[in-house]
């Protein structure tokens, strides 16, 4: 089960969020999310527990525990909605481009 961590201090590391799920059941894989132009993490992560039984127990367990001074925010992950995601490489700008014609050299 994928597992989303909210409120996370931004001094949290994949290893802080490991030691703090393991004693729950096992771990296969965490990740703090980090904005890629500050360096800085975003406040929150993903951990993923192979075992379901396991990790709805880590969710009961650790949603609202006080984790390095934050109270975090802890349920299953779930999908953005498909019309939410950023638009590609043009950014979903659609505007019509005008009648232009590619010339070829």
């Amino acid at each position: 089960m994928e597992i989303y961590v909210g409120n996370l201090t931004y001094k949290a590391t994949d290893e802080d969020l490991k030691g703090l799920f393991a004693p729950h059941g096992e771990v296969a894989s965490v990740h703090v999310i980090i904005d890629r132009i500050t360096g800085q993490s975003k406040g929150f992560g993903f951990v993923s527990m192979p075992d379901n039984t396991g990790a709805q127990k880590a969710i009961d367990a650790l949603n609202g525990y006080d984790f390095m001074g934050r109270k975090l925010r802890i349920n299953e992950s779930q999908p953005k909605p498909r019309d939410e995601r950023g638009g590609g490489f043009r950014g979903g700008n659609d505007r019509p481009r005008g009648d232009r014609r590619e010339e070829r050299w």
